[in-house]
This record gives C-alpha cells, sequence and structure tokens, in this order.
C-alpha cells in the first residue's frame, strides 16, 4: 500500500486509519510522523491513535465532508492513502471523498486507495468526470479476498 510513499511525500493525509496499519507503514518508510494527518470518524479508533501517535494531526472528522479544514497550515500534500470502504459508499460519497482529498494534493501528488477485489473502486465514469486516472500498483493475491492498491492522479 506504501510502497511508493517516500519522505518526500510529506505530508501525507490519510483517511480511515483505524488500527494504524497503514499508518506504521508510512513511518516505516521514513515519513515523519509530524507530517502525517489522521482522519478517521470511529470513536473506537480515536484514542488509541492519539497514544500510538502523539506527533501526528487526529482529526475526527467524517472524510467525505472534510470542506475546509486545513493541514499543516495550508501546505499541501504529496499523498493521500485511503483505507475507506468505498465500495460500500454511494457515488455521491465517494465522489466528495476524491474532490477534496484532490483540493488538498499538490500537483503530482496522488490519492492511493486500498481496496478488496481485482478492480477500482472508483467507476470509470466518475474518474472521467473528475479528470483523473487510477492505475492498479499492487496486489496481494495471497490475501482472502485478495486486496489490490490504485493510485489514482489526475490526467
Amino acid at each position: 500500500m506504501t510502497a511508493a510513499i517516500a519522505p518526500t511525500c510529506a505530508p501525507v493525509i490519510e483517511l480511515g486509519p483505524g488500527t494504524g496499519v497503514f499508518t506504521d507503514a508510512l513511518l516505516e518508510r521514513g515519513v515523519p510522523e509530524h507530517r502525517l494527518a489522521l482522519v478517521e470518524l470511529g470513536d473506537e479508533f480515536l484514542d488509541a491513535l492519539r497514544l500510538r501517535y502523539p506527533r501526528a494531526t487526529l482529526v475526527r472528522h467524517d472524510a467525505s465532508r472534510l470542506g475546509s479544514l486545513q493541514f499543516f497550515d495550508g501546505e499541501l500534500a504529496g499523498a493521500v492513502v485511503s483505507g475507506l470502504p468505498l465500495l460500500s459508499m454511494t457515488p455521491a460519497r465517494v465522489r466528495r471523498v476524491l474532490q477534496d482529498a484532490f483540493l488538498r494534493l499538490r500537483p503530482g501528488g496522488a490519492f492511493y486507495q486500498f481496496t478488496y477485489g481485482f478492480r477500482c473502486p472508483v467507476p470509470q465514469r466518475l474518474l472521467e468526470r473528475l479528470g483523473l486516472k487510477a492505475t492498479r500498483v499492487g496486489i496481494a493475491l495471497r490475501n482472502l479476498p485478495p486486496a489490490a492498491v490504485y493510485r489514482i492522479e489526475r490526467r
């Protein structure tokens, strides 16, 4: 999930960090903790995330309603990492997640989406409407169900 994300991508925004699996991987890749913003809605994860990542920016918020939230004093991120269950969201909500994420990404930045299955969880029609393209950059066939990572970027 995080193989393509170098420390130079910082700052990085993570949507739906949950228990911190991808957060740990980002830290292992060399992304400084203070250059991470974790956006989590689930109360059951917030306290644990706060304890595990005290230097990260932690925000309790719905990732599809980021609106005017600012991270890193307005500095644009190099990557957004998402473990959100896009397949179970309405198309309108997926559109809002992507639109808000790309407002916070610098030119050349990318949105990385983890998903189960073999297809991108963002419909091609929506990608085209938003001026985006998706490329599968990783797959774990041994995982049940198979898991994939997509890099979504501006055309």
